[in-house]
């Protein structure tokens, strides 16, 4: 047998970072498995339906400091590799339109929130799959020029729950997840027992990968090529869990996608098979330092998006309170 390496045979190429592969077949039998059409009569407030005024209470019990974090990022007009619709914001009075006294200056705000820049909250009317919404009904029929007709941002109100935190790049001694990268399950029940916290029934849960940390010392990049979020294979733990809302720093799905032919397949697991309404781009900076000085993960978490009939999500400013 020949020493040279040359002669030795080549290991096997690396899985991505973002995989496993998953099949169309495979991910289908995957919605069909988390899926839960017809489990509500109130159908379009889906998984929020998971959350009752008792679930608040106990929420609202974990407040101790009173620290109150905010987490939108803020207003972004600049436009960049992760903002190709920047938001708009010009003044429309500067004090000289309506005499007389006293002055006033007003400004206006317009945005196509939906995108990898403004922190937004996705209605269960945003996602479709296979031409349906969540619970079966047809997107053509209840989604029009006019808005959505089922699903829509008035229909969910007002959130308030239990948050958690699953910080990952500090469950796991990283200062963030690199883009691209895949959490599994096994990751997240991992950051859990870092974190000492578990979610639970009509939870929301928070993923942090240290994407604006990552942006503030390395520079923007474009995160529809590359991002670190969820593979698919971790979505059937958050819906064995029952969680009510998910988040993060990015739009909880890994970039590129695992899922031959389905551009966000976490998307349409979510929202589309579960009924979770996902936040996407929310600043979890300041959040993972309260957290990690107040040793715990858990808080109470209020979302109010704009009240838009017929609106696919909101911009918001979700509030973690600890």
């Amino acid at each position: 047998m020949s020493s040279d390496p040359a002669d030795a045979p080549a290991p096997p190429p690396a899985e991505p970072r973002n995989g496993p592969a998953v099949s169309r077949r495979e991910f289908d039998a995957l919605f069909e498995t988390v899926r839960t059409w017809g489990r509500w009569t109130d159908a379009g407030r889906g998984a929020w339906n998971r959350v009752s005024a008792d679930h608040v209470r106990r929420a609202a019990s974990l407040v101790r400091s009173g620290t109150v974090v905010p987490t939108a990022r803020p207003w972004d007009t600049a436009p960049g590799p992760d903002n190709t619709k920047p938001a708009l914001h010009h003044m429309s009075d500067l004090g000289d339109v309506e005499p007389p006294e006293p002055a006033t200056h007003k400004d206006f705000l317009g945005v196509d929130y939906h995108g990898k820049s403004v922190s937004h909250l996705d209605a269960l009317s945003h996602v479709a799959y296979r031409g349906r919404l969540y619970d079966g009904g047809a997107a053509r029929e209840l989604v029009g020029s006019a808005g959505a007709r089922f699903g829509d941002t008035a229909a969910l109100g007002p959130l308030v729950t239990r948050g958690v935190l699953l910080d990952l790049p500090a469950a796991s001694g990283h200062a963030w997840l690199e883009p691209g990268q895949a959490v599994h399950a096994a990751d997240l029940a991992a950051a859990e027992t870092a974190l000492g916290v578990r979610a639970g029934e009509g939870d929301a849960v928070l993923l942090r990968v240290g994407r604006f940390r990552l942006r503030r010392e390395v520079g923007a990049w474009n995160l529809d090529e590359a991002s670190a979020g969820l593979h698919v294979d971790a979505v059937p733990l958050l819906a064995e869990r029952g969680i009510a809302l998910l988040g993060g720093d990015g739009d909880s799905d890994v970039r590129p996608s695992p899922v031959e032919g389905v551009h966000s397949p976490v998307h349409a697991l979510a929202v589309a098979a579960m009924g979770v309404p996902l936040l996407d781009n929310l600043d979890l900076e300041a959040l993972s330092a309260a957290c990690a000085e107040a040793g715990r993960y858990e808080f109470l978490f209020v979302v109010a998006p704009l009240n838009v009939p017929g609106g696919t999500g909101s911009p918001v400013n979700p509030l973690a309170i600890l």
